[in-house]
């Protein structure tokens, strides 16, 4: 068995050379090495590349200029510049203890796992190095709420936050991750059908330096559940409630100054067609922009969207002349009713041949759908 030990970095200088002496203690006797990704800005790769001349076990870095994905995107590029057996995650804050890694890569081999999980939250395992009650509610609410959103893929994990953890490489589609934020662990239990293991941890105090966590990471997870559950859809759908109350907003606005209901509709729905447009284009589509340039997607949204207003327009007028139902309401019923549509069009047509080279954002089967069997953490084979 090959193990590559990828340790994600970001400036943390002072714990590099204890990290590197505990794994070298930890794998005697394994074939391992230990390799790096460095998205660092202080003295971190020189320290990596000093105490890699001296270190017990291979040591190897690749140091990152662009940050690409945060943590997740250092260690799925761990991922492939591995040709190992095995890969084991870990931080570089000594928070994970290097001297479970041989129990991690035993789990794996005696249960036939794809990934072994080192959990805070299993028997025998705990969250002490996490920083006051706060922080222990965070941790603990977040992991409600991916094993709700995602019962069966989630069904063998108690702690998919954990970023300790050891994956069988041939078991994970790598090229179907998009890494962003911390949780790396989620996206590959979540997009990837593989039998899970557990084995419980201390979760210890950082070695040196400060947290990396703030509130910036937990609104990046949030957005990755949401991506993980939804695809691209729900940020369509964000935009779409955005600029359904806008047009909502500046209909009444217009009516309040003696405008007609049809002349204020057809204005906001100008100004909202426009401004969904560009925020589509750089929260939804952002990976997708290579169809015909700016200009030609914004004709074929724009020419959509205007059509499909038009055509709401008779509708919007027969509800309020026949009902008594208020224009502005009866503007959002409208609106509503053709959503699907908007999406359907702008992510087969305006987004078409992007999206033909570029792998779905999700592609996660719905709860339920049937998988290979798992494996609990006592070992026995679950089938879903």
């Amino acid at each position: 068995m090959k193990v590559t030990v990828i340790v994600p970095t970001f400036n943390e200088e002072p714990n590099v050379a204890e990290l590197v002496r505990r794994v070298g203690a930890a794998v005697e006797g394994i074939d391992a090495e230990l390799l790096f990704v460095d998205d660092s800005t202080d003295g971190t790769p020189a320290t990596i590349e000093a105490v890699a001349r001296e270190a017990r076990l291979p040591v190897r870095m690749i140091h990152r200029t662009d940050g690409v994905g945060g943590l997740s995107g250092a260690v799925v590029e761990g991922f492939r510049a591995s040709d190992a057996d095995w890969c084991l995650v870990m931080d570089g804050d000594l928070q994970h203890p290097p001297e479970l890694i041989p129990d991690l890569l035993e789990q794996g081999a005696v249960t036939g796992a794809d990934v072994v999980v080192a959990s805070r939250y299993v028997g025998g395992g705990a969250a002490d190095g996490l920083s006051g009650w706060v922080r222990h509610a965070v941790s603990r609410g977040s992991i409600a709420v991916a094993r709700a959103m995602f019962p069966v893929r989630l069904r063998d994990c108690t702690d998919p936050m954990t970023g300790f953890f050891a994956v069988r490489r041939d078991a994970v589609d790598v090229a179907a991750l998009r890494p962003r934020g911390f949780k790396i662990l989620l996206e590959v239990l979540t997009r990837n059908k593989v039998r899970v293991a557990e084995l419980p941890f201390v979760f210890g105090e950082r070695f040196a330096g400060d947290s990396k966590a703030n509130v910036r990471q937990g609104l990046s997870y949030l957005h990755q559940l949401a991506s993980l559950r939804f695809g691209r859809m729900s940020r369509f759908a964000i935009i779409g409630a955005f600029g359904a109350v806008l047009n909502l907003a500046i209909m009444a606005g217009l009516m309040a100054t003696g405008e007609g209901y049809v002349e204020a509709a057809i204005v906001s729905a100008v100004v909202t067609i426009t401004i969904n447009f560009l925020l589509q284009e750089r929260f939804v589509f952002h990976d997708l922009r290579d169809h015909g340039g700016a200009w030609r997607r914004f004709a074929e949204s724009f020419g959509f969207n205007a059509t499909e207003a038009a055509i709401r327009l008779p509708f919007l007028v027969w509800i309020v002349e026949a009902t008594p139902v208020p224009p502005v309401l009866a503007q959002a019923v409208t609106i509503a009713v053709a959503f699907v549509l908007r999406f359907v069009f702008h992510s087969r047509v305006v987004y078409r041949r992007g999206r033909a080279l570029v792998p779905p954002e999700a592609d996660v089967p719905l709860e339920g759908e049937a998988t290979s069997p798992r494996v609990s953490s006592d070992g026995d084979a679950q089938v879903q």
